[in-house]
């Protein structure tokens, strides 16, 4: 994969700022080394995601599905449902059993809580690669 010289703009949406605080450090300059380095931006409210959404381009969007009181989960299937050429979306959840919630918002990917670094990093590459694929 040629790597790009522009950045990949990822939103990560939480009420909790030290998740994305950790979300942001297990993504670091970059999620992986063939793709470009990641500009982040952070939100703790449901208005500043809707406002970004509508006014932005993003590569990637990676929400809390715990966030309060706008969960991640519904704010993905509103997105999906209501946005013309929607980002993909990373949904992070706490419970197993929440992974049917998961699928019914729409997210093209879940990891759990706590958070793995690796995992997470991994994963965010990875539908990072297929929007760069989609997009060339």
């Amino acid at each position: 994969m040629q790597e790009s010289t522009t950045s990949l703009a990822i939103l990560v949406y939480s009420h909790d700022g030290a998740f994305r605080h950790d979300v942001a450090a297990a993504l670091g300059r970059r999620p992986a080394a063939d793709l470009p380095a990641v500009e982040l931006t952070e939100v703790a409210t449901a208005p500043m995601i809707w406002q970004l959404l509508e006014k932005q381009r993003f590569d990637l969007v990676i929400v809390d599905a715990d966030a309060t009181p706008a969960g991640g989960l519904g704010i993905a299937r509103q997105a999906k449902d209501e946005l013309f050429n929607s980002p993909p979306f990373l949904a992070v959840i706490a419970r197993s059993q929440d992974a049917w919630l998961a699928t019914w918002s729409k997210a093209e990917a879940v990891v759990p809580k706590p958070l793995d670094p690796l995992v997470l990093a991994e994963t965010a590459a990875t539908l990072l690669r297929k929007k760069i694929a989609i997009s060339n």
